[in-house]
């Protein structure tokens, strides 16, 4: 078997830890010595399959530091004073935009969504919740609450999937305009950020937004989830 073939199979191993969870975004891997002795193959091999993967944006060398698994994505600009779903910012950046774990359903209203729907504690609502995924990777994760006499049986009659405000300007008489947003870090224990498989090291940011229609009705409520290291947000600020 030659070096090269060899090198391939260990960058595969080394994809497929990473994948899994074993070494995290913003991790250092264990030294050369040990990760050729782990892997069953000779230093050499281990550093050209390191170089190849940091070549490909999978890995960083810091001399006389070590190796760490960074984030292949490039950044995800957006500017805080514009309305954007996550599926136009991911096209942006020119990626490709996908979902996993899509979970439809109806459930009786929480009472925090109650209050921003401005509906009844308790009444039958829909609930949207996905994965979002940047060049098959996970970025963010999206949980929306719509607004039962606005939005209806919408999601029993179309199929849906990508874009939730193309889809719902599609099929709908309305058009969402704009959004009452509160920007935060949740706590790591916060079942979707354990979803993003981020280092406990890196951040996440929630936003919390009640998008409404031209009329200034509320038409559905959302909690997304975003990597702070993949999503980057601007805003201008002026003083009077």
């Amino acid at each position: 078997m030659s070096i090269m073939s060899k090198t391939a199979i260990i960058k595969q191993q080394l994809k497929e830890l990473i994948a899994k969870g074993t070494f995290m975004v913003g991790e250092r891997l264990p030294s050369e010595l040990e990760m050729s002795k782990r892997l069953g193959v000779s230093r050499e091999t281990f550093r050209d399959a390191v170089k190849q993967m940091e070549a490909e944006g999978r890995l960083r060398v810091k001399h006389g530091v070590g190796t760490f698994v960074i984030n292949p994505l490039p950044a995800i600009p957006s500017s805080l004073d514009k309305l954007s779903g996550t599926s136009e910012m991911i096209r942006s950046a020119g990626l490709q935009e996908g979902e996993s774990r899509v979970s439809l359903r109806k459930i009786d209203c929480p009472y925090e969504v109650a209050m921003q729907l401005g509906i009844n504690t308790g009444m039958e609502v829909t609930v949207l919740e996905r994965i979002r995924t940047a060049n098959e990777e996970s970025v963010a994760v999206t949980v929306n609450y719509f607004h039962p006499d606005r939005v209806g049986d919408l999601f029993e009659r179309h199929d849906f999937s990508g874009s939730l405000l193309e889809f719902i300007e599609l099929h709908l008489p309305v058009r969402i305009v704009k959004s009452d947003t509160e920007i935060s870090v949740p706590l790591h224990i916060d079942r979707n950020c354990q979803k993003l498989l981020v280092h406990p090291t890196t951040t996440v940011l929630l936003f919390k937004q009640l998008h409404y229609d031209e009329e200034h009705r509320p038409i559905f409520y959302s909690l997304d989830y975003m990597r702070n290291d993949v999503f980057t947000f601007q805003i201008r600020r002026t003083r009077e």
